[in-house]
């Protein structure tokens, strides 16, 4: 059988109280009862709207979960998906959230500033400067005495935290780690040590090597406050049980207007509501701008824990989109019969594997089969520059998207075979 076939008897059909949806492209046309697709001029239009709304986030500045600047995200998302004919409700949820308030290292008289990393307890000790060969292994601590001291080991080949935890075990009162790459260095723990830990970009902490000082003053200044977050859910009046839910996460990280994180996936989910919205497509989706993504993925998993089983067990497939404004490679990952399934719809789509660190992760561990776009990283990640995105891969991911709805969601059959809900990240 073909892979359409099969993906079709696969996916298609639950019994749910809703109308069959049927995803569309302005390239294909469709049954006249199935609905009218865009012709060529609307979707260009849409294409264009598509660039607008990443500009109009980004105008917005950095969009940090829990800041005024949420509100008015959240205000011009939720006039967008009304003017498409949707309705639209908010979900809110509560977390823990981890500042950095300021942190630093002054080196004779001189501060060189840098980012606690996510998870670091506070601290302000002064000490000896020790570095640290190679990557911080246990044996590399074992050549050096950082006993007292503070420990400057570049980043490399093991994690965060095992660095961390090497540099307390042999008696360090703090950890400076170097990125391996001039930029800044953002990262989290992911877990817990007793010493405080600072992150440099690969420039200023080289310099600081290179430099061999003696002693030194670590600065690292950070809190935990409870946030709350807001989900935006957008579907067609009545439409309780989606077989689909599109979804990206519209938070961006401190300092940056995150761009094409994740302005750009924001706008790639609104395109295509406006592009099925007119069509029975709508009446088989919700439309979801997941919050709280940057700090750990909490608006997908409030959104997960929150729904009832049956609910979850009702959906044919999650599709996530996060960075797909820049570079032209547009990769896949997820469920495996999904990636082949949008290869074949694209032949120069690429498949990857191995990535769980967005919001179709927690859909995934719930058994919901996922299909996350992707474009990969690019310079301008997590830094003030993600400013910019280009137009054209836009409307290629909305496409692509459209395509694949198209050939999960088109089909006639009711037959679904549980192996299509073994998710593969």
């Amino acid at each position: 059988m073909q892979l359409q076939r099969i993906v079709r008897l696969l996916i298609a059909g639950a019994s749910v109280v809703s109308v069959g949806l049927v995803g569309c492209t302005p390239a294909i046309e469709v049954q006249a009862e199935r609905g009218r697709l865009l012709s060529q001029t609307e979707s260009t239009v849409a294409s264009r709207k598509a660039i607008a709304d990443v500009q109009a986030l980004v105008k917005l500045g950095p969009r940090v979960t829990g800041t005024p600047v949420m509100e008015q995200a959240r205000a011009y998302l939720i006039e967008q998906y009304t003017r498409a004919g949707y309705e639209t409700r908010t979900q809110t949820f509560t977390y823990p959230k981890f500042e950095d308030l300021g942190s630093n290292i002054t080196v004779n008289g001189q501060t060189i500033n840098g980012r606690a990393l996510n998870g670091s307890i506070p601290g302000k000790p002064s000490a000896r400067l020790v570095v640290v060969p190679n990557v911080g292994q246990r044996s590399d601590f074992a050549a050096v005495d950082v006993k007292g001291a503070i420990a400057l080991v570049r980043r490399g080949e093991i994690p965060f935290l095992q660095k961390a935890q090497n540099a307390e075990n042999a008696g360090a009162v703090g950890v400076v780690i170097v990125n391996n790459e001039p930029g800044e260095l953002y990262g989290t723990l992911g877990g817990e040590v007793q010493v405080p830990v600072l992150a440099l970009s690969g420039k200023a902490g080289n310099s600081l090597i290179e430099s061999q000082p003696s002693q030194g003053t670590l600065t690292v200044n950070t809190r935990q406050r409870t946030v709350t977050g807001t989900n935006v859910i957008a579907h067609l009046p009545g439409v309780m049980q989606p077989r689909v839910v599109v979804g990206a996460h519209y938070d961006s990280v401190p300092g940056s207007p995150g761009a094409n994180d994740n302005a750009s996936g924001t706008a790639v989910v609104l395109d295509i509501a406006r592009n099925v919205a007119q069509t029975p497509s709508a009446r088989q989706a919700w439309f979801v701008a997941f919050d709280g993504e940057e700090d750990g993925l909490h608006g997908s998993r409030a959104f997960v824990s929150q729904a009832q089983p049956d609910w979850l067990q009702g959906l044919d497939v999650m599709l996530n989109f996060d960075m797909v404004g820049v570079n032209d490679q547009l990769l896949v990952g997820g469920s495996q019969s999904l990636a082949k399934l949008a290869q074949a719809t694209q032949s120069d789509v690429s498949i990857f594997g191995g990535q769980g660190g967005s919001d179709h992760a927690p859909f995934a561990r719930a058994s919901v089969p996922v299909l996350f776009f992707y474009r990969g990283q690019e310079p301008n990640y997590h830094t003030p520059n993600d400013k910019a995105v280009e137009p054209q891969l836009l409307d290629e991911t909305t496409q692509v998207a459209l395509n694949v709805l198209q050939q999960l969601l088109g089909s006639d059959t009711s037959d679904r075979i549980s192996l299509m809900r073994r998710s593969v990240l």
